[in-house]
């Protein structure tokens, strides 16, 4: 739930990108259908952020187009249908085309690693989990696949792990919406943390960069 929060603000911070404009673009334009088509393809490995599609279907119930848990609802199951595709492709052995069009589809292979990991270390619990969780929510379906789970226990546990992602991002985008005024004058603050973290952890790999450059293979070759 925090981190579904966390990325909401970010999305706020960032409302200029054009993934982001598209998204609310969608959202804006087809409603619930829009919710449906962008929510889907983002569980099928497709780098949609559900964090914007959420966030302005929350603007969305704010303005009384429709409710918190019809928004909610049909997020959970786009979320579903999507998941089926990812499971698909590792169940029928094709992750190796997702890993060879990657780069096409913004997909970094450290993703898939990391869900990889994730379902080897936790099993079933990541299945739920990680539907919680940034990026790792979008490719975890591909391992439960390959180890071929059963697709009503997936399915069950997918469903159930998107209804509070979902609700988190929706909740936080009609609380924005009603306090609109407030929050966009303070949202610069948000880049100021983002570009503080970025820095600090340049100069930490430079640190360590250098004193690498110093180690016992330094000393070798100046002796």
């Amino acid at each position: 739930m925090l981190a579904a929060l966390a990325s909401a603000a970010v999305v706020l911070a960032s409302i200029t990108d054009p993934i982001v404009e598209f998204a609310i673009g969608v959202v804006g334009d087809l409603g619930l259908w829009g919710i449906f088509l962008l929510m889907a393809p983002e569980s099928a490995c497709i780098p949609i952020p559900s964090e914007a599609t959420m966030l302005f279907a929350g603007f969305n119930v704010s303005d009384g187009e429709y409710t918190l848990w019809a928004a909610v609802l049909v997020a959970s199951f786009a979320n579903l249908v999507g998941s089926w595709v990812a499971y698909a492709v590792g169940y029928y052995g094709r992750t190796e085309l997702l890993e060879k069009h990657a780069k096409k589809l913004h997909v970094k292979p450290s993703y898939l690693a990391w869900a990889d990991r994730w379902f080897e270390k936790y099993g079933d619990a990541a299945v739920f989990f990680s539907r919680m969780l940034p990026i790792v929510r979008t490719f975890i379906s591909l391992p439960a696949g390959v180890a071929r789970m059963p697709i009503l226990r997936f399915s069950v546990l997918t469903f159930l792990g998107a209804v509070p992602w979902n609700f988190a991002l929706t909740i936080a985008g009609r609380e924005a919406r009603d306090n609109w005024t407030d929050i966009k004058d303070k949202l610069h603050y948000i880049d100021y943390l983002v570009a503080l973290l970025i820095l600090a952890a340049a100069a930490y790999f430079l640190v360590r960069l250098l004193k690498n450059r110093g180690g016992p293979d330094a000393a070798v070759d100046a002796a």
